[in-house]
Order: structure tokens, then C-alpha cells, then sequence
């Protein structure tokens, strides 16, 4: 059999996607189950002076209201990555608002029905007294009391490099208020058994281990006696699945009633309560030798965290500074950021946290300075990238708990095959014809750089059954990114099987207890070694066993297409059900007190980081009369160091893409002087659809296995989005004859006020050869 991994074969899970028989959260139904509805803030910073739930309860099928009240005293969620030297504590979100709310959405209370048109209706019936206070909604008018962390990480004599500088550049950068916007919101199905005391919790896809923590020490229970079970899910993208305010309430509700809650997030609600991101403002320069070597960088940071610090504590900002530097020699940096709390939906993680708004500001930083000082933009970057011969690279930071060591690879080859192919394609004849006609087309790009293995481990069960099939039971979550898929590869080349003979069972905490989730592209990495591990060992066993069976040493048998043989003699053949049947403790073929059964538990650890890289490239044109901008054309350029599954590799990448270009020309959360949200349906908060994103072309290299991993995989998930806004607000940039974008996204408003400025230009940076 040939190996499976790095084969493109089809998604194990979309048998169940396609024909209907998927389970996701709200699909989990059970005997008189309850349905909750949670009552949020109206106002976006107030104290709270009354709330009146009588009319509530006494509407027919409301089975209970609960305030903060009802619930324990003090309860608040806890950070689940914390950055050293910071103390948010705080500034922790309870689970319900006591006395004060912080932003609209903010839960205050929750009705629990028969119905969940019943519930509805109620929560409409529950007046919230509130008295209004000032609310903050613009990190400028922060003061010293707003700012919960400021820090900052670099290496190297700044102020030296600055002060021998030929060229200082500067600009600001500002990126907008994003959020995920998975196809499916959230939601939670919690059965309890009163027998037992024990909670069964369904919904809870990304880091459910962690989540099982958590929910048991809010409720003083021990962990063993919460389940939290796998289910599908239509996206995670970083802000699904963290621990919020449901995830303690549905619970609680259960307990309290002995009975199943169930609990399901509607659109509007999602807009306002689950995790945004992005939001930031940057101060960048760079110092320039004469030739345009960088002896420099400083960035200064402000980050609009919203009303708490929620589950990522201040990781966001911490990974913008240390991922700043990017792919480039960088002798001396220095980064800071506040962290300002505002009166607007907390932020957390999502897809490529810190790394799209930082390439964002870097890269346009280097468009300008590409103007300033007459250079190429491309020449710029190339001369300034670290070559393959400076790496491994150590820099004098860590981020998430760890060094920054930039493993090997090869920046400046990945930027020349993407050209390459850029030329192949014709987009410069492309963009040379449409300025011939008067039109206003222009060439983009992006160079970055991304992380992912983040460790410090995971755990990976493995097993033979009865009738012979391999399963896998991952500490990973299923988020339609195809893990299932790609964990069955892995393990199945250990057994020489196909890899549909591989069930992988991911996220359920009682069948894997130590499991560390899917987040910041490191499931197949990290997961993944550690299910070959396991494979591998469960595989040695099967050979020991079938070497038994064969009365053959064990060295002289061999595990192949699925059976144990004598070497050299198919003829001999074992089945794995049959080396099953062997390892049962009846069987007659186990020493005394040897273990009964093929299994085996693997904890893979790792203590650095690998960094993928890449390159992004486009071409926009731009409708001088309404600003509106098209993409005619997108290009990534990636460095996923082994495959997997390419196809699985090249759908991350084109689907980073789309969420990428959406924060680039029409996504933002927007809030009024009064700190209510203006975005709350797909009306305001515009995303990109088929009409929007064109075919993206995909150079997907493996030319640098990572080290730190025995796959030599380097992570998929995020590379396709870093780059976008910095790539997209490039060749608007480029099309209209500005030196750089300042601001994401870049609606029409904004380019058509670029277009009537006076520092337009001749273009200035059409080659990028």
C-alpha cells in the first residue's frame, strides 16, 4: 500500500457533512430538555439599578430566571494563556453582570423555557434598570486606568540603529474591528444525570479539555464527572469554543433544574458576544541604511481589548510584537503596546491573531519606504529577508511561552517562484494593458511570516479492534478544517491500511483526558506526531504478537498492507483481527501479567515553534468614481514544509484568503459615540461572497521540512489570511498612486478620498520584479 500521507484523499468527514447525518450542537436533543435564552445589555456602560424578571416568570412554559443573584458570588472566567508579567485578574468576565455593564451584549440574565420561542418571548419581558455612564469607544480618549497591560518585547540597541539611520520612515496603521463569523453560532446541549451528579456537555468543539477544567472549578465539581463530547462544527476560526458565559451558565442552569438545557446562539446575538478581534492602531518606523538595508524597527501598539480580558488574556498584542519583525534582518527592535479596555465586546483570538494586523502594518511600512527611498518594493523586501544561510534565527523574545527561534528555510527562493509564477499567469500584462485604457489597476504584495507547533505537547491514544480497524482518540477537535482526515493518514501508514480502515475520534474528554484542542495551526502538527508515535508503538506490538502466532522471531516479521507476515512470505499473513484476538487475555498467546490488548498512549512534547512562511500577491483594480475595489486576481505563495494532504492544505489557504480579504475591504465592527454596536446583521458587516473572491492560485512548496516535528509539517491554518489585508491594501496602493495604505479596511469611502488627495503620485512601484 502506498503511503497515505501526502496523498490527496477525500475528507473522511464529509461522508456525514454531505448526507445529512452530521451532529452539531443543537441536533443533540434529549427528553425534557429545556431551552435557555440569555438576556443581554442594551446599554453599553451603565450601572445596574434594578431588574424586574416578574412578568418573565410568569408567563406560561418559563421554567426560571436567573440574575447574578441566583448564581454564586465572584465568578469570573479565567485565563487560559497568560503572558508573563501582566496581571489582568481584575479584569476577569463574570459570568453575569452584578452591579455594573460594560458593553451591549453583556449578559445580565437568563430564561429558561420549555420552548425556546417561550424563552424568547420572556427575555423580552425582563426590564433591566440601568444608569448611564460615559462609555469609552475610542482607545485616543483612554486614560491610564483604561490601559489593563503595557509591555513590550525587542532585542538589540534601538535607539543606536535609529540614531545612524540614513532614511527614517513612520506612518500610522489602524486595522479594524473584525470577528469570525463562523457558518454555524454557537451552542450548547448539557444533559445532567442526577444519579450520578455528573454533566454531559455537547457543543464545546476547540479546547474541551480545557473547558471541562474550568467548568469544574466554577461549579466545585471534579472533573471526571463532566463529559464533554465531540459534535461537528461549522467553523471555528479562533472564536468558537473558547470559554465564555454560556459555557458556565447552560451548565449551572442543568444542575440546578436536574434536568437537559439547551442553549443556541442566533446571529444577531453572535455580532455582539462572541470574541472580535484585530482592532489596533500602530505607530511603525523603520530605520534605513543608505542602500536600504534595515538597521531598525519600533512599533508602538494600542489595542482595543473591548469591556474584559477573556480567555487569551493579552496574547493577541503579545504575538503582534514578537511576530513584527516578520521574515526580515532586523538588527535592533523594540515594540510596545496598551492594552486598553473600551466598552465593546471583549476580543480573543481569530485566525492568524496579531500576525494579520502586524504584517499589515509592516508590510505597508515598507511599501512607503519602497517610495522614499526610489527602491522597487519587491527590492526592498529581497534585499532585507534573511537568507537561507542566517537560519535557524535567534531572537531575543518568546511569545506564548516560548523562544523565537526561526527554523530553517529559505525566504527569498519562496518570493522568487512566487514572481515566477506571478509571470507565468501574465498579471503584469495584465495590469500594463488596463493602465493602456485609462483604468486603475495596480500589483500588490505581501511577504510573512507565521507560527505554528506551538507545545507544550499532545496526546494521541491508538488501538487495534476486534474486526482489525485502527482507532485514533485525539485530544484535537473536528472544526471542518479535516483532522479527522489527516490523523487517519498518519496513523494509517503505520499499519500499511488504507485510510478509511482508521476511525479518528477527537474532542470527547472522557475517551482522551489530556488533550490540548485545535487552535493556532498545531493539530497536525503536534497531534499528529503524537498519533504517529502512538501508531508506531501500537504497530511494534502488533509485531510482537504476530511474530507469535507466526512462531517466528520478531525480528524476522514484518507489518505490511495491514497484516503481520513472515518477511518475504505473503503467504504467511496474520490479519490485525487476528493479532487482536491473540492479545485477549483468554487467548493463550499473553505471558503472565503482560498487558491484555493493542493499545498504546503517546504524550508528544516540543519546545520550539516552527515557522512556516509565505508570500501573498494580487491585482485590484479600482473604480475611480465610487472607490470600489475588485480583486482580479490572488496568489499565495507557501512554505508548508510536508503536506499531509495537499488538497487539505491548498482549501486552508484559499479559504485564509476570503476571511483575509473580507478584513481587507469590507468587514468592521462599528460602534457609535454611545458604544452601541452598528454592526449587527450581515447588512452592516459586509462579507466577501463567490462574486468578491476570485480563483486564488497556490505555490505550495516543501522545500523545508521543520525539524521540530517528525512529520516535518509546519501548519496550514492561518497562512492564508496573514497576509491578505497587507497584499490587497498594496495594490490598491499601487493602482491609485499612493505610496501605502494606512488604514483596514479600505472601503470606498477611503480610496475615494485617496484618489482626490494630493499626495498621489506617478506610480511608483509597478515592476515588483
Amino acid at each position: 500500500m502506498a503511503d497515505q500521507v501526502g496523498q490527496r484523499t477525500p475528507r473522511k468527514e464529509d461522508r456525514r457533512l454531505l448526507t445529512g447525518t452530521a451532529t452539531f450542537g443543537s441536533d443533540v436533543q434529549f427528553p425534557r430538555m429545556a431551552h435557555a435564552r440569555v438576556v443581554r445589555s442594551l446599554v453599553a456602560h451603565g450601572a445596574i439599578t434594578a431588574i424586574d424578571a416578574s412578568a418573565a416568570r410568569a408567563l406560561p412554559g418559563v421554567v426560571d430566571v436567573v440574575t447574578a443573584a441566583d448564581v454564586p458570588t465572584g465568578l469570573a472566567i479565567p485565563v487560559r494563556l497568560q503572558v508573563p508579567d501582566t496581571d489582568v485578574s481584575g479584569r476577569l468576565q463574570p459570568v453575569l453582570a452584578a452591579t455594573e455593564v460594560r458593553y451591549v451584549g453583556e449578559p445580565v440574565a437568563v430564561v429558561v423555557a420549555d420552548d425556546p420561542y417561550v424563552a424568547e418571548d420572556a427575555s423580552g419581558l425582563v426590564t433591566v434598570d440601568i444608569d448611564d455612564r460615559d462609555p469609552l469607544v475610542d482607545v485616543d480618549d483612554a486614560t491610564e486606568a483604561d490601559v489593563v497591560a503595557d509591555f513590550g518585547l525587542g532585542y538589540g540597541d534601538v535607539d543606536t540603529a535609529f540614531g545612524r539611520a540614513a532614511h527614517v520612515v513612520a506612518m500610522d496603521v489602524a486595522v479594524g474591528r473584525h470577528t469570525a463569523v463562523p457558518m454555524e453560532p454557537r451552542a450548547l446541549t448539557v444533559e445532567y444525570q442526577p444519579a450520578t451528579d455528573s454533566l454531559s456537555v455537547y457543543g464545546a468543539t476547540k479546547v474541551p479539555v480545557f473547558n471541562r477544567q474550568v467548568l469544574a472549578g466554577l461549579l466545585g465539581m471534579d472533573e471526571s464527572a463532566i463529559r464533554m463530547h465531540a459534535v461537528d462544527a461549522g467553523g471555528g476560526f479562533g472564536v468558537r469554543g473558547e470559554f465564555y458565559p454560556e459555557d458556565f451558565l447552560v451548565p449551572w442552569l442543568a444542575r440546578r433544574l436536574r434536568r437537559a438545557v439547551s442553549w443556541v446562539e442566533d446571529r444577531a446575538e453572535h455580532l455582539v458576544a462572541v470574541n472580535h478581534s484585530r482592532q489596533q492602531r500602530h505607530r511603525v518606523e523603520a530605520a534605513f541604511a543608505a542602500d536600504g538595508t534595515i538597521l531598525g524597527l519600533r512599533d508602538d501598539v494600542r489595542h482595543d481589548n473591548g469591556a474584559y480580558v477573556r480567555t487569551h488574556g493579552v496574547i493577541v498584542p503579545e504575538l503582534t510584537l514578537a511576530m513584527l519583525p516578520g521574515p526580515y534582518r532586523v538588527p535592533a527592535y523594540r515594540g510596545r503596546v496598551r492594552v486598553v479596555l473600551t466598552n465593546k465586546t471583549p476580543c480573543g483570538t481569530y485566525r492568524a491573531p496579531g500576525r494579520y494586523e502586524g504584517t499589515t502594518a509592516r508590510e505597508q511600512l515598507f511599501d512607503l519606504a519602497a517610495a522614499e527611498l526610489g527602491l522597487d518594493r519587491v527590492e526592498l523586501r529581497r534585499r532585507n529577508l534573511l537568507g537561507s544561510d542566517e537560519l535557524p534565527h535567534t531572537r531575543a523574545m518568546h511569545t506564548l511561552g516560548t523562544d523565537v527561534v526561526l527554523d530553517g528555510g529559505d525566504y527569498v527562493r519562496l518570493l522568487d517562484r512566487a514572481l515566477a509564477r506571478v509571470d507565468e499567469l501574465g498579471w503584469r500584462q495584465l495590469v500594463d494593458a488596463g493602465r493602456a485604457e485609462g483604468r486603475l489597476l495596480g500589483l500588490g504584495l505581501a511577504v510573512f511570516l507565521e507560527k505554528s507547533g506551538l507545545g507544550p505537547y499532545d496526546t494521541a491514544d491508538v488501538e487495534i479492534t476486534s474486526t482489525g480497524r485502527v482507532r485514533v482518540l485525539s485530544g484535537g477537535t473536528s472544526l471542518g478544517q479535516g483532522i479527522e482526515t489527516a490523523l487517519a493518514q498518519i496513523a494509517a501508514d503505520e499499519f500499511g491500511v488504507p485510510y478509511d480502515a482508521v476511525d479518528v475520534i477527537n474532542g470527547d474528554t472522557l475517551l482522551q483526558p489530556y488533550g490540548t484542542g485545535s487552535w493556532a495551526s498545531r493539530s497536525t502538527v503536534v497531534a499528529g506526531s503524537a498519533v504517529q508515535r502512538a501508531a508506531r508503538e501500537v504497530a511494534v506490538r502488533v509485531r510482537e504478537l504476530g511474530a507469535r502466532l507466526l512462531e517466528a522471531a520478531p525480528d524476522d516479521v514484518e507489518l505490511v498492507d495491514g497484516a503481520v507476515r513472515v518477511k518475504g512470505v505473503p503467504g504467511s499473513a496474520r490479519s490485525l483481527a487476528e493479532v487482536w484476538q491473540a492479545a485477549q487475555p483468554r487467548a493463550g498467546w499473553l505471558a503472565a501479567d503482560e498487558p491484555a490488548g493493542l493499545a498504546a498512549r503517546h504524550r508528544f512534547t516540543v519546545d520550539h515553534m516552527t515557522y512556516p512562511y509565505g508570500a501573498h500577491v494580487c491585482a485590484v483594480e479600482v473604480d475611480p468614481g465610487t472607490g470600489n475595489v475588485q480583486v482580479l486576481r490572488y496568489l499565495v505563495a507557501y512554505e508548508i514544509g510536508r503536506a499531509v494532504n495537499p488538497t487539505l492544505v491548498e482549501g486552508q489557504l484559499r479559504g485564509g484568503v476570503a476571511q483575509g480579504m473580507g478584513g481587507a475591504l469590507l468587514e468592521e465592527l462599528v460602534y457609535d459615540e454611545q458604544g452601541q454596536p452598528q454592526s449587527t446583521t450581515f447588512m452592516d458587516y459586509l462579507l466577501p461572497t463567490a462574486a468578491e473572491v476570485p480563483a486564488v492560485d497556490l505555490v505550495v512548496c516543501e522545500d523545508a521540512p521543520a525539524a521540530t516535528n517528525p512529520l516535518g509539517a509546519r501548519g496550514a491554518g492561518e497562512g492564508g489570511v496573514t497576509a491578505a489585508g497587507a497584499a490587497v491594501a498594496s495594490a490598491v496602493s499601487d493602482a491609485i498612486g499612493v505610496p501605502a495604505i494606512g488604514k483596514l479596511p479600505v472601503d470606498p469611502r477611503s480610496v475615494v478620498r485617496l484618489l482626490r488627495s494630493e499626495d498621489r503620485t506617478t506610480r511608483h512601484s509597478v515592476a515588483l520584479s
